[in-house]
């Protein structure tokens, strides 16, 4: 188990390396410890295909890291951020759920198409796509014990797919939105653009024990309420589990996550170090996902490359129409809807990273969209994770 973690660990740096060096990876926002963990995959299958070595991993650490990756978006699901878009955040969630349900349609069309189990399609529908690789790893079991055969391979194919697909796709969508519209930067005041810190003093050389030992306090006081919430989220999924409901195990953790968030937002007596609690969740979701892609079975994709190919064209079509028609108009018709577009293809097809990529490229070309960047990462970020579960979660105990 130590040893998977090490080896999983030692990927991530590799993947950060990578993309740092390749210009490819960089400019799609490949995510690091997907390249890693996929070159450890890599070299698995080709000593296993050289009948030099069978190689396995110790994955017992792949689910608490998962859920408490999941239970660090939950502490950030407030309630005060959805209503900070004016209306706009909830209109833009609501068009990425419905989106997501499209996908499910799409995907399960690609699969049967192909007499596939229609559970494929929601795989390598929302999961991936909507979902991204962490979703649709989470995900993946629950498909494999409905009968889905290598859950894991086929969802990260899809998940990486979408990801190099929403780069691609976004700019040209906003690029077109803006050109046909004769758009341009408005003067939006009193939006912060993403990225800016806060000013803040200059850290001193040295630090005093005391300001160690508070920092520690924060980190353990992090620590504790992500696990407390683990914990009774453990309990939530087994009752929901009782009750029929067929859902990954993060699901009970980030709902409760959520519930303690916006307790503490009203009340203002427990103080989560919001700060601390992301952090967290980051390192547990770079792990992870190094964890679980080097355990890929990538001998095992051939028998569902068609349906996934299929999938993956009428789903860049379907979306890029949807952008076109439905998001640009819903979202005002203006210059910040035009990027929103762009950057709605991108965490539709990939990830939230894809979706700021997207737009960055957009306003360094034709000037500032404060609106859009702030509505895109709140949706993008954790909402929709929210809403997808339950697009999955519906559509695994229909056709399972």
């Amino acid at each position: 188990m130590v040893q998977t973690l090490a080896a999983g660990a030692l990927a991530l740096f590799v993947g950060f390396q990578l993309v740092d060096r390749v210009p490819f990876l960089r400019r799609y926002n490949i995510p690091a410890p997907v390249v890693g963990g996929l070159i450890v995959a890599i070299l698995v299958l080709v000593l296993r295909q050289q009948n030099v070595a069978t190689i396995t991993f110790d994955t017992t650490l792949q689910t608490p890291l998962m859920n408490a990756f999941f239970t660090a978006i939950g502490f950030s699901a407030s309630l005060s951020l959805l209503r900070a878009g004016s209306g706009q955040a909830l209109v833009f969630l609501v068009l990425a759920a419905f989106l997501a349900v499209v996908q499910s349609l799409i995907g399960i069309f690609s699969a049967v198409l192909f007499d596939q189990s229609p559970l494929l399609g929601v795989l390598i529908g929302p999961a991936a796509l909507a979902g991204g690789p962490a979703t649709a790893l989470a995900f993946a079991p629950q498909f494999a014990a409905a009968g889905v055969p290598s859950a894991e391979t086929v969802a990260i194919a899809a998940a990486m797919s979408g990801i190099v697909l929403g780069g691609l796709v976004g700019g040209p969508i906003a690029t077109r939105l803006l050109e046909r519209n004769a758009l341009r930067a408005g003067s939006a005041v009193g939006v912060e653009q993403p990225g800016k810190q806060p000013n803040v003093a200059p850290e001193s050389a040295t630090t005093s024990p005391e300001d160690e030992e508070g920092s520690a306090r924060q980190s353990l006081k992090a620590l504790t309420v992500i696990l407390v919430a683990m914990g009774i989220g453990s309990w939530l999924s087994g009752v929901m589990k009782d009750a029929g409901l067929t859902l990954p195990g993060y699901v009970g953790a980030m709902i409760v996550g959520a519930m303690i968030r916006n307790v503490d937002d009203f009340s203002g007596r427990i103080g989560i170090p919001h700060d601390i609690t992301d952090r967290i969740g980051t390192v547990s979701l770079t792990l992870f996902l190094a964890v679980a892609l080097m355990n890929v079975k990538l001998w095992e994709l051939t028998a569902v490359a068609w349906p996934l190919l299929v999938n993956l064209a009428l789903q860049v079509v379907v979306i890029a129409l949807f952008c076109w028609a439905v998001v640009f108009r819903a979202m005002g018709r203006d210059y910040d809807a035009a990027v929103m577009s762009g950057g709605f293809t991108g965490f539709m097809l990939g990830t939230t990273a894809n979706a700021m990529a997207v737009m960055r490229t957009i306003v360094e070309k034709f000037g500032p969209a404060p609106r859009a960047f702030l509505i895109a990462p709140i949706v993008g970020a954790f909402f929709i994770d929210f809403t997808n579960a339950i697009v999955i979660t519906t559509f695994l105990n229909l056709l399972g």
